[in-house]
């Protein structure tokens, strides 16, 4: 067996290590927003606001912006399993406000959290999945 010179290691193991640190980090939505952090203000006088459950994560995607600017992106292809349902996004245009992934929670998504994605990420696949709880869903993402 013949063995590779230090040297000849050291750059192939740098190569490997650069190619992996430059994958672009995504974010994992959080599967809930736990109750304690939910507060209702300005409840109407003589009435009580209580929170008695989390909300669980319903949908995810990317956007165009933060999510106030409401850059929801239409352009992407659905392909339905037996189980699960993937949503893939071609991010190649121009995001002049960034790319970012928008989670949502609650039933109709009523809370959104967000966070900026690397400028480089070129394309996303959302795959969801029923999760135990009323309209919770499991979602896997995959971005390049």
């Amino acid at each position: 067996m013949k063995l590779l010179p230090p040297t000849l290691c050291a750059a192939t193991m740098a190569l490997f290590q650069s190619m992996a640190g430059a994958a672009a980090v995504v974010p994992e939505c959080p599967k809930s927003i736990q109750e304690k952090s939910i507060q209702i203000l300005d409840a109407p006088s003589s009435w009580a606001a209580f929170v008695g459950s989390p909300l669980y994560l319903h949908g995810a995607a990317p956007m165009s912006g933060p999510p106030e600017q409401l850059g929801e992106l239409a352009d992407f292809k659905q392909k339905r399993g037996k189980n699960t349902w993937t949503s893939t996004y071609q991010l190649d245009g121009k995001f002049p406000e960034g790319k970012w992934l928008a989670c949502t929670y609650g039933e109709s998504d009523q809370v959104t959290l967000s966070q900026r994605l690397d400028d480089s990420i070129q394309v996303c696949t959302f795959t969801y999945r029923k999760g135990t709880h009323v309209g919770q869903n499991d979602i896997a993402i995959r971005c390049q």
